[in-house]
């Protein structure tokens, strides 16, 4: 039969169900067609905190949120419009985020009354009325599923995997989305399994035929391309593009890159992608703790590589003496803390941004580094170059913050020109600089970056360790006056980055707002759309976001003193406002909450009206 299509201009979408059902690689392959298909869009995977939790549990439930549109979107969305839920725990996790309405896809077969018990639900949902509010379309995913691979020669527990790509098929007809995409990464990633292979594309394609054929869903939606800039585009998550940056950065520079790191929870990914570039000249070693890989790194830094180690909170305090080791050699060195909840383990596969104060001062002695902020998973890979810049230009550790929600997250990105990139290449000392001698502490006037001599460099033999040198000859001092001479110094080179960074920039449209909203890290997208929200409802507010959080660009003070209050809402209790009431004396307003995922743009809206209404 004929079924109508609907126009839509954006839609959200959340596929939900145990780790083992792979709505991971369901999400991230309707995102692929999707970007490919032209749409502007925000991914929000959310990972169980445990590595395999009990089947059908609440703690077990891993979810993948996708927002497209036809237009310019900055947040995975608040509330979907469609929950693909695969058991009884993925629909009662996630139900609470729906508005009334929505669609709801589920798996009754796995609605059995164990699975109900163990989440407990004391009747059937799908039966008692209580999603009367919600479009609700029960199907037996898994005996579909089972039914549609009743040839391949393969066993029911296999077939029943393939419960995902059932599912992704009938999503990609109600949305119109292509799957060639997936078809061919398939075919790749079952090459060596042709029975495995062949039920998956099975799957896939019955899910579509499923959708094109049932009663149920007699209505398809279409969402058409979004007006993007000129370019080529491909779909990036934050640690990709940061990797991507990282590697930029080396070329850039001419010098191999170094990463030293551990495995940790959300950072993994960056040296996993790293690893797979030996032909760009990376480097990578996977040390056997925290200590090793950034030990290794600043080694490599001595070495007159790019050096780079990756980590999470807990390996970033496991690092701080060697980051500050770094900040008395004076050395190039790029550390990168993917920020997850805390402390301690805490939340491994859940976001914050609760390690700033760390950043800031989380070493003994007057350590200060610069820190950069990306913004969105594709502006990882401008932070990673631009943390890069500084460390190389300066002579120090930089520190880049990302977190869990940047990392995992992905959204299109328009690949840059490497060429336009900035000029990085570094001049390293090849010979005596002062009367005959090398003397390793003899500064640039201007940055008051100190030479980066090449061990082995004939003549150009330093000291190098952690006990305080003398300014110029690099010789080790016990001396007082010296001591305060070299810890103004490296403050002031920290402080002298200020020159080199863009002034912040204020989005305030009407120029009559008397409250600014400032952030920080992935709190941009949130903001913005809140502002975006406020402002079509009559309401001035201004917005501004730091990249560079130490130091402040130059004009901050200028900035924050415009307004007659200033919000600033962070995934933490507070660490930014505390900087800007101690740096600026300005009464900053915090909106605080850590519960492991990021803001939700409605929240924000209402904290700007409360904080409006205080007038």
């Amino acid at each position: 039969m004929a079924k109508q299509v609907v126009q839509v201009d954006r839609v959200i979408i959340r596929f939900a169900g145990d780790s083992g059902d792979g709505m991971q690689l369901t999400g991230d392959r309707f995102t692929s067609e999707t970007a490919s298909f032209g749409n502007d869009l925000s991914t929000l995977p959310d990972f169980p905190a445990e590595i395999r939790a009990p089947a059908g549990t609440l703690p077990g439930v891993s979810a993948f949120q996708l927002h497209f549109a036809d237009h310019d979107i900055m947040t995975p969305g608040d509330a979907p419009n469609v929950l693909v839920a695969m058991n009884p725990a993925a629909l009662k996790a996630n139900l609470g985020d729906l508005p009334r309405g929505a669609d709801v896809i589920v798996n009754t077969d796995e609605f059995t009354p164990r699975a109900l018990a163990k989440v407990g639900y004391d009747a059937n949902p799908l039966e008692d009325g209580s999603l009367d509010s919600y479009r609700v379309h029960p199907l037996a995913l898994t005996s579909l599923t089972v039914e549609a691979l009743r040839q391949f020669d393969i066993t029911k527990k296999e077939a029943e995997r393939a419960k995902n790509m059932y599912a992704l098929g009938l999503l990609c007809w109600l949305y119109h989305r292509p799957i060639e995409g997936t078809e061919r990464f398939l075919r790749q990633k079952f090459s060596s399994r042709p029975a495995i292979l062949d039920a998956n594309l099975a799957a896939l394609k019955a899910g579509w035929n499923y959708g094109e054929t049932t009663e149920d869903f007699s209505i398809s939606y279409e969402v058409r391309p979004a007006a993007l800039p000129a370019g080529t585009y491909r779909n990036i998550s934050g640690n990709l593009a940061l990797s991507f940056g990282l590697m930029a950065a080396a070329q850039r520079s001419g010098l191999p890159l170094f990463l030293g790191s551990y495995p940790i929870t959300p950072a993994s990914d960056i040296l996993h992608e790293l690893s797979k570039h030996k032909r760009f000249g990376v480097r990578t070693y996977q040390a056997e703790d925290e200590i090793a890989g950034i030990g290794a790194a600043l080694g490599a830094a001595f070495a007159g590589s790019l050096g780079v180690t990756t980590t999470s909170g807990p390996g970033l305090a496991l690092k701080s003496e060697t980051i500050g080791l770094a900040v008395s050699l004076e050395l190039p060195l790029v550390i990168v803390d993917v920020q997850r909840g805390g402390p301690s383990t805490g939340l491994p596969t859940k976001t914050e941004q609760a390690d700033l104060l760390q950043a800031m001062f989380g070493r003994n002695g007057e350590a200060p580094v610069p820190i950069v902020a990306p913004c969105s998973p594709a502006d990882c890979f401008d932070a990673a170059v631009e943390a890069c810049r500084i460390a190389l230009t300066y002579r120090t550790p930089v520190l880049l913050l990302s977190d869990g929600y940047l990392a995992n997250g992905s959204e299109p990105w328009r690949i840059p020109d490497l060429t336009a990139l900035p000029d990085l290449r570094v001049e390293f000392a090849t010979e005596p600089n002062h009367d005959g001698a090398f003397w390793p502490f003899l500064r640039d006037p201007q940055t008051l970056a100190r030479p980066w001599a090449v061990p082995g460099t004939p003549g150009l033999e330093h000291r190098i360790g952690g006990i305080e040198k003398s300014d110029g000859p690099g010789n080790i001092s016990y001396d007082p006056d010296n001591h305060e001479r070299m810890v103004r110094l490296r403050q002031a080179k920290v402080d002298g980055v200020a020159a080199s960074i863009p002034p912040l920039e204020v989005d305030d449209p009407t120029d009559r707002a008397r409250l600014l909203v400032l952030g920080w890290g992935s709190t941009y997208g949130p903001i913005a759309a809140a502002c975006e929200t406020a402002r079509a409802e009559g309401i001035d507010v201004a917005q501004a976001h730091l990249r560079h959080l130490n130091p402040f660009p130059a004009n901050t003070a200028e900035v924050l003193r415009r307004y007659d209050r200033v919000l600033v809402p962070e995934m933490n209790l507070g660490q930014l406002a505390l900087l800007v009431r101690g740096r600026f004396l300005v009464d900053a307003i915090g909106y605080n909450r850590v519960r492991g995922l990021p803001f939700k743009a409605a929240e924000l809206v209402a904290a700007i009206k409360d904080v409006i209404a205080r007038d």
